[in-house]
């Protein structure tokens, strides 16, 4: 805990950006400005701290941006902060600034850029904020909801003309590493298969064989969703074609998960994860990232936050299976 009043705060997203990021920028400045903080913005995510790209913000800054997605700090994947070199004129910047903290928004690579920042002697806090909820120290991320929900409409659209054609749609969802996604809107639009990495997948069983087995509970159209860690849409529609002689159509979401106006869950996190990140700095509880445990929201130290780790809820998948036995 450091007995250091926080006076001036450095705001930035970076990584992919997720739904919500606005959200919880305005959380953070509006806070800040209630602590008696001043706040700058750094564009471009830990690029604009590296060429010393930002501005000031105060709460007509984030004024009006609580329900559009994307980002008004703009965010990018910094090669240059990678380096030693590219490190040291952050800190410069920093110290430029008379920054007292960052607060970076984002996932795993925003905290690993936060963690080295910290390292040298720079106060940071973390809010978890990617659609792919994959950050080992918290239950949920900003972002996540929204994305499934566009995930979601989407294929419920797509099944209306596939079940007029009886045909078979393959749809690919993000999630490089992750299967949460794909796991949470294949069961909500009631899929015949999902496939994510957490699992190696049978072709088989997985596929073929549920496939069948749908059109012998007298269904005609069929809804594969896959993880894009899990494999290529493109390539599972060409195996189904191959053994079972199905003309599927091949859908990549792609980029549109990223954006749309936050949902409330998502909204409501940001405000939560916003607040708490500037009054962890207030009380001196700089250092760490703002993550959720059981609904709840707990500030824990980056070094051990960085090295906690969470897993699948497979029971997701049990369900899944046993939903297959049913008509649909």
């Amino acid at each position: 805990m450091s007995d250091k009043k926080v006076k001036r705060i450095g705001i930035l997203t970076s990584g992919g950006d997720a739904p919500g990021m606005n959200a919880a920028v305005r959380a953070v400045v509006r806070s800040a400005v209630g602590f008696g903080m001043e706040c700058v913005g750094i564009r471009r995510g830990w690029n604009g701290l590296v060429f010393s790209d930002f501005f000031p913000m105060n709460t007509d800054t984030v004024s009006h941006i609580l329900a559009s997605g994307g980002t008004i700090l703009y965010t990018a994947r910094s090669q240059e902060f990678l380096t030693p070199e590219g490190r040291e004129k952050a800190l410069a910047t920093c110290r430029m600034l008379g920054l007292d903290a960052v607060v970076a928004i984002g996932g795993d690579g925003t905290f690993r850029g936060a963690l080295e920042l910290s390292r040298m002697g720079v106060t940071v806090v973390g809010i978890p904020a990617t659609i792919d909820n994959d950050v080992g120290c918290s239950n949920y991320t900003i972002g996540f909801d929204t994305a499934c929900n566009t995930a979601v409409e989407c294929i419920d659209k797509l099944r209306d003309t596939m079940q007029s054609h009886e045909r078979c749609s393959v749809v690919e969802v993000m999630g490089r590493h992750a299967g949460y996604l794909a796991l949470y809107v294949g069961l909500s639009v009631g899929a015949t298969a999902v496939l994510i990495p957490e699992r190696n997948t049978d072709f088989d069983t997985d596929v073929v064989e549920r496939i069948r087995q749908s059109r012998l509970m007298g269904n005609t159209h069929f809804m594969i969703v896959v993880a894009e860690g899990a494999g290529s849409a493109v390539e599972i529609g060409k195996r189904i074609h191959d053994e079972i002689g199905l003309d599927p159509r091949v859908t990549v979401l792609g980029h549109i998960q990223r954006g749309g106006a936050p949902t409330a869950r998502d909204r409501e996190m940001a405000a939560r994860m916003g607040y708490n990140a500037v009054k962890a700095l207030a009380e001196g509880k700089g250092n760490s990232i703002v993550c959720t445990r059981e609904g709840g929201i707990v500030v824990t130290p980056i070094e051990e936050a960085m090295k906690q780790s969470k897993h699948l809820q497979m029971e997701r998948y049990e369900v899944l299976e046993a939903m297959h036995a049913t008509k649909r």
